[in-house]
């Protein structure tokens, strides 16, 4: 219950992200404005991370919050980088600016690990929408169709855009670590449409034996103990990730799941990501011989 009420207050805090005008560049008075929020923002980041009791720090979390939205609500401030609270929060923005993410986490009592976000809007009245941690409620997660209100929280650490029928289609690459025995890293599509912030579409062509299904967000689920990449090549032009194996041979338990040394990718092609085996193909060598990494190379 008590958890419930927080949530409500947190959205109700992000909400009040609808103000005045927001020019593209702040004034040099704004700009001093922004840096004592945002010296004050440190102070509270601070404590919403590190509070001795775990049980307050959703509490300064709310705080955060709340100065957050203020400092947004200046004059220009999407013009301005924050370059100190990059060092304690997730500030991440596509390639052609098109908005930016705000985003983070925190670990309360019993290790409990809630993700927090917020996506900024460069337009003349200044326009967010709040990112609504529901990880632990949502199945089906490679089939689903989010909002804003109802995501998959993850810490994003990059963001690569595609034309998908017509459209600008943004993939968010995530981790999600809130589990206690295993990870997830997502590839999440958002898009913007009229209804707000979309996360998931059906552009992930993963299905193997001539199948023709697709799935609307890629998941890497693994050993908590270990490390799995996904990740951007821009050489290759593709993406690229840890092929996975069960320990105990049994691909219904994603938590035993670990590298197995090979590397499969995805291509974009015909607004779809399509499935690649063996990205870098595994090699056998005789004796004396060192090994010399083959990618597969990309198409013209």
């Amino acid at each position: 219950m008590m958890r419930s009420i927080f949530l409500v207050s947190v959205l109700s805090c992000l909400c009040l992200f609808a103000g005045r005008a927001v020019a593209q560049q702040p004034s040099s008075e704004g700009i001093s404005q922004l840096q004592k929020m945002e010296d004050s923002l440190m102070v509270v980041a601070d404590s919403m991370y590190t509070a001795y009791l775990p049980d307050e720090r959703p509490v300064y979390c709310e705080k955060f919050v709340k100065q957050l939205v203020r400092a947004l609500k200046t004059d220009g401030s999407y013009g301005y980088d924050f370059p100190k609270l990059q060092k304690k929060i997730n500030i991440i923005a596509p390639n052609d600016n098109a908005f930016r993410i705000f985003n983070w986490l925190v670990i309360g009592a019993d290790n409990h690990v809630r993700y927090y976000g917020a996506i900024q809007m460069p337009e003349e009245h200044l326009k967010l929408y709040p990112l609504i941690d529901h990880s632990e409620e949502i199945a089906g997660l490679a089939d689903s169709v989010l909002t804003n209100t109802n995501w998959y929280g993850a810490l994003y650490y990059r963001i690569i855009s595609s034309e998908y029928q017509g459209k600008r289609i943004y993939n968010l690459f995530g981790l999600n670590a809130s589990s206690l025995i295993s990870n997830k890293k997502v590839i999440d599509p958002l898009q913007f449409t009229d209804e707000g912030a979309v996360f998931g579409a059906p552009i992930f062509n993963i299905a193997s034996g001539g199948s023709n299904r697709k799935i609307n967000r890629f998941v890497l689920e693994y050993k908590k103990e270990v490390q799995a990449s996904l990740n951007w090549d821009d050489n290759l032009k593709m993406i690229y990730f840890d092929r996975l194996i069960s320990q105990v041979n049994d691909p219904n338990r994603k938590y035993t799941y670990v590298p197995s040394g090979q590397y499969d990718g995805l291509r974009w092609e015909s607004d779809q990501w399509n499935y690649i085996t063996d990205l870098i193909p595994v090699q056998n060598f005789k004796d004396g011989e060192a090994p010399s990494p083959k990618p597969l190379k990309p198409a013209e």
